[in-house]
């Protein structure tokens, strides 16, 4: 699948350093980039080596000598031969005005097409930068001769590479309070580079990491950071090459660092593709960050470089993409997020609850499926969170045409271990007595005023697989929702993923008078269920929950198989909450088309199908449902955002409901 022109390879490399020895130090950034692409089997597109990676950060005094200069220069041309079909982004001490500066270099096309100069030069602690540089001023001048070149120069370039646009600042520029990124960023650079020299001390990678990913975040942009590998000069300091990608505060690359289990005198490689995209995206629905554009307006002046033809051609991708992005992969942050998403729905609740009478029972129609569960759970948490009794909260089961002994049992079961208020109303009555009035025959059967509760269901158990009835089916949901509303405060249980896929029947499930799921994906609801198992040291409510994980998810409004099990299995007939829950993400969180989805899907590693004519399948049932159940989401009951997504038509998402 052809890969989208939105995605820019970004390789960071720290070699082993040679102190004041030019030549080596090309040497081996030769030979690393050339290893890297012979691993991936392309050029890397833009590749980046630490501050002054030519000579070595720690040079001190020989900086100012002669030999050190002019070697320094010799070999960055030298390297420069070496961009052909890619850009490489280098530090160098370099002469300028009659003055060394301490500069980023940017070759490509066999030429040094512009420098970045060391705006901030520290000088406390164990740093004596002022001692050997200047830092950029006002006063450079726009331009610099190197070899036979005359090169742009200054703080204020930015580079156009494809659809990317590279800022470059140097190490301590990053950690002033406003960083020369952050204009960078507003005046339109969406890949941020930095070749550092941070030694390592304890504590510091930590804290180097949080600022990488929060100023990615900030700046709505991919910061790139590569400090200086082993061999710099150990005389008081120890530098560990940590090189960092990340995309809009999350990491999407890293290599390790010293003290985090490894000391390696091989350098180190940190390569990942970035979505820009993703970026422009998130940048476009962010009205604050235009807002401080006009705030903070520099001008710059934007050299482009033609992307090699090789980048265009790729089908891979160096970048992770979670096939369950709603649901973290780690054990432990899975549980902190399940934690941080029940306290989000039950303060919701408690607020709500804080409004009505206090006569006024909570209801919840208790399925034996997912989503009610989950409700439940949720309002069990509010009551003993406020003091309020569990017997205030009346769960009432309402056995129809559809309903199973195995999700029946369920529902009994979790009432009785959740201390809750039961009732059980049996709907059918109710529903044949609405056929008659309508007329309608459900199923195709037909019915008089003679016909018998007992009789219908016998009749209609032994309908053929396969037959539906969308009105035997409503008016099933439709009654329970009026038996809901009418006992006190009905409580929702439908989930996000349901909205999306207009998978509810309006003005009945689909509506409710508060709904703490309304923002959580059916992905993750079956992980609150577990995870609350796994936390509960009640026996009985461990188990029923651990057996509700475990049912298929189906509404139960068509009646059971012969043999009593569940008929209408929902996944069966749209396909994979996994892989609707993948495109619900994308096409809303990051305004993704369908074939960037697709070459997306193609790299996930998907539990429920490993074939893409099943995936395209069932993006198209998604795209079709999404944009045909918009008036659905457009009067959802409230409920409270706990995640990146929410349809809620006044939160995340607005849509003509008639879109085409």
């Amino acid at each position: 699948m052809k890969r989208p022109t939105s995605l820019f390879r970004v390789a960071l490399i720290a070699p082993p350093v040679h102190v004041a020895e030019p030549q080596k130090n090309v040497d081996q950034m030769i030979r690393m980039l050339d290893q890297v692409e012979a691993d991936i089997g392309q050029r890397t597109g833009t590749a980046a080596s630490d501050e002054l990676a030519i000579t070595g950060y720690t040079c001190g005094d020989l900086f100012a000598t002669d030999s050190l200069v002019n070697q320094s220069v010799a070999h960055l041309l030298r390297l420069a031969d070496q961009s052909t079909s890619r850009v490489i982004i280098v530090g160098v001490p370099m002469v300028v005005a009659g003055s060394m500066m301490n500069v980023a270099a940017v070759l490509a096309d066999k030429k040094i097409i512009g420098m970045v100069p060391k705006s901030f030069l520290p000088n406390y602690r164990e740093f004596y930068e002022a001692r050997h540089f200047k830092p950029a001023t006002v006063s450079d001048p726009i331009s610099v001769r190197v070899g036979n070149f005359d090169v742009p120069f200054g703080t204020d370039l930015l580079f156009r590479v494809g659809e990317a646009t590279v800022a470059i600042e140097i190490c301590e520029d990053f950690w002033t309070p406003i960083p020369p990124s952050s204009h960078a960023a507003l005046a339109g650079a969406d890949v941020l580079v930095n070749l550092s020299a941070s030694n390592e001390t304890i504590g510091k990678a930590d804290w180097r990491r949080d600022l990488v990913r929060s100023q990615s975040g900030r700046c709505i942009a991919a910061y790139a950071y590569v400090s200086s590998g082993p061999g710099e000069s150990t005389s008081d300091l120890v530098f560990g090459g940590h090189g960092l990608i990340a995309e809009n505060g999350s990491i999407l690359a890293e290599s390790r660092a010293v003290g985090e289990g490894t000391v390696s005198m091989d350098g180190t490689v940190t390569i990942a593709d970035v979505d820009l995209a993703r970026l422009k995206h998130d940048r476009r629905v962010t009205g604050s960050f235009d807002d401080a554009r006009e705030e903070r307006h520099r001008r710059y002046r934007v050299i482009t470089i033609e992307p090699s033809a090789a980048s265009s051609s790729r089908t891979d991708l160096l970048r992770t993409v979670d096939a369950t992005p709603f649901v973290p992969k780690d054990a432990s942050e899975l549980g902190r997020r399940c934690s941080e998403i029940f306290d989000l729905q039950t303060a919701g609740l408690i607020k709500r609850l804080s409004r009505l009478p206090k006569d006024i029972r909570l209801t919840i129609g208790v399925s034996g499926g997912l989503d009610s569960t989950l409700a439940l759970l949720v309002a069990v948490r509010a009551c003993d969170c406020i003091g309020k009794p569990r017997s205030h909260i009346l769960g009432i089961t309402m056995p129809g045409f559809g309903t199973t002994k195995h999700t029946k049992n369920s529902s009994d079961r979790l009432i009785e271990a959740t201390k809750i208020t039961g009732k059980s109303i049996d709907i059918r009555q109710l529903c044949l007595d609405t056929f008659l009035s309508m007329p309608h025959s459900p199923m195709g059967i037909k019915i008089d005023s003679k016909t018998t509760v007992d009789e219908l269901q016998e009749k209609l158990n032994h309908t053929p697989d396969g037959q539906s009835d969308l009105t035997f089916e409503n008016v099933q949901a439709r009654i329970r929702t009026m038996l809901l509303m009418n006992s006190g405060f009905t409580l929702g249980t439908g989930d996000m993923s349901e909205q999306a896929l207009g998978w509810c029947t309006y003005n009945a499930d689909h509506m409710s008078m508060y709904n703490v799921n309304t923002s959580v994906p059916k992905t993750l609801v079956q992980f609150l269920i577990r995870h609350s198992a796994e936390n509960d040291s009640d026996a009985s409510l461990r188990e029923v929950l651990l057996r509700i994980a475990d049912t298929p998810i189906s509404p139960e409004l068509l009646p059971p198989s012969v043999d009593g099990s569940i008929r209408q299995n929902t996944e069966a007939s749209i396909g994979s909450y996994e892989l609707h829950d993948f495109f619900l993400y994308h096409f809303v969180r990051h305004g993704a088309d369908p074939e960037r989805i697709l070459f997306l899907a193609s790299h996930a590693d998907f539990e429920s199908t490993k074939d893409m004519k099943v995936i395209e399948k069932t993006l198209a049932t998604f795209m079709k449902r999404f944009f045909a159940n918009q008036f659905k989401r457009n009067c959802v009951p409230d409920g409270p955002k706990v995640g990146s997504v929410s349809l809620s038509p006044r939160g995340d998402w607005r849509m003509p409901s008639d879109a085409g």
